[in-house]
């Protein structure tokens, strides 16, 4: 070293610091209190007024529900129990009326008997989407998948399960139609792929299904679309319409972008006529006008009728929200596309769709959650939904005078699907970004 350098440094040291804890400011939870909670003036406001709001609604709600009581016969059975075991002036839910009429809120007027099979089926659709939902699972899951809706369907309505059967075959068709036409070309197998199914369950269907079950009838006992209801009710339109929709919520956005005109102005008069309408009026359509636009003596269900119209409306919406996302695209896209000889089909399944669906992930979920509370509405139409079941105990005499017990039963039991979808999506956002770096 030169004596210039040994002058100008005075120690150089040559072994390392020992390492040393953060600061405690540095770490854990007083870190995140710090960053998240006490930042700056307005959040440090902000969290005293949210503390307080949390401390008022435990000290007012808090007892409410720990003097709660299970077990008595009706309302003021409950009132003459608070007053007999709390002190004066104490308040006490009267969470007896949940103990007592649980199983009509769940399942409404459905055969007690027959309890199991609403719950079967919510298990078998679980099992059935999980293979969509996580692909770590095996792709063989998939035949359950395309099994699920009949095995629904059977077990909820029960009655032959040639119906069902024959109902089947029509996709099958369907499929045989686009794996032997759709090479040839495209539009055609399109069209056959829709065609020929509708064509196969109006004319060949029912004398199949009649044909088999008069060589063996074989299913479970019969149970009207009238005994449903309560939160069995909800799920099955909810669930029907959110798988129904989105595939055409997909067709429609893709129709609105199209080149063919006819195509084009019918997709934007259909989006814009039903999103211009209130939900309730196309029920009320659903349940009163659409009869008269049928043959007489057609006895078409009330809840399909809902189903088919909760749908369209569904539909509507998710085609804005996918359009969205195929907009949001670079027109480089559409181009590479083009490069590599792609016709409109494979380009749209391989390289656009699953893009524009990536980001349109958002906005589906929140449509689908929209759209769950929101079946809630055929309470309007005369079907006995959670809401219209709270009303109809509430106008016994026993239970005259309830509420809150009810709408926080009712609440708890909406917020965990739509809370167990919101956190779906957080799930699925995260994994693709993930998968994409």
């Amino acid at each position: 070293m030169s004596d210039t350098h040994a002058q100008t440094v005075s120690y150089v040291r040559d072994t390392m610091l020992p390492e040393q804890t953060p600061p405690i400011s540095q770490i854990g939870a007083i870190r995140w209190l710090r960053e998240n909670l006490f930042s700056g003036p307005l959040n440090i406001i902000l969290t005293i007024i949210s503390l307080y709001v949390v401390y008022w609604i435990a000290v007012h709600i808090g007892p409410w529900m720990v003097n709660g009581i299970w077990d008595a016969g009706s309302l003021s059975e409950c009132r003459a129990i608070r007053d007999a075991t709390l002190p004066p002036g104490s308040s006490a839910a009267c969470f007896a009326v949940i103990a007592e009429r649980w199983p009509q809120l769940l399942f409404g007027f459905y055969p007690s008997n027959a309890y199991w099979r609403p719950v079967l089926a919510l298990v078998v659709f679980l099992a059935g989407i999980a293979p969509i939902l996580f692909d770590r699972l095996p792709r063989k899951m998939l035949i359950l998948t395309a099994l699920t809706p009949f095995i629904m369907f059977a077990l909820l309505w029960g009655g032959s399960i040639w119906g069902p059967f024959s109902v089947a075959l029509g996709f099958v068709v369907g499929f045989a139609a686009f794996r032997l036409i759709s090479p040839i070309n495209a539009l055609l197998g399109t069209l056959g792929t829709i065609i020929l199914p509708i064509l196969f369950w109006a004319f060949l269907s029912g004398p199949i299904a009649a044909t088999l079950n008069s060589l063996g009838a074989v299913g479970l006992p019969f149970i009207a679309s009238k005994d449903f209801g309560g939160f069995t009710l909800s799920v099955v339109i909810g669930i029907a319409a959110i798988i129904l929709s989105l595939p055409l919520g997909i067709l429609l956005a893709l129709g609105r972008q199209s080149d063919l005109l006819i195509i084009k102005v019918s997709a934007v008069v259909f989006i814009e006529v039903i999103r211009g309408v209130p939900l309730i009026v196309w029920l009320f359509t659903a349940s009163l006008l659409l009869n008269y636009f049928l043959p007489p003596g057609t006895n078409f269900d009330l809840m399909l009728r809902v189903i088919i119209m909760v749908t369209l409306f569904a539909s509507a919406y998710i085609a804005e929200v996918v359009r969205g996302g195929l907009a949001a695209l670079p027109k480089g896209q559409y181009e590479a596309a083009d490069a590599l000889g792609l016709d409109y089909w494979k380009a749209m399944q391989l390289i656009i769709l699953p893009q524009a669906l990536k980001i349109s992930i958002p906005g589906i979920v929140n449509t689908f959650i929209g759209l769950f509370k929101d079946t809630t509405l055929v309470v309007f139409i005369g079907l006995l939904d959670p809401i219209g079941l709270s009303n109809a105990i509430r106008a016994s005499s026993d239970w005259n005078g309830i509420y809150w017990e009810l709408f926080l039963f009712i609440g708890i039991l909406f917020f965990i699907f739509c809370y167990s979808m919101g956190r779906y999506s957080q799930y699925l956002e995260k994994k693709l970004q993930r998968e994409n770096r």
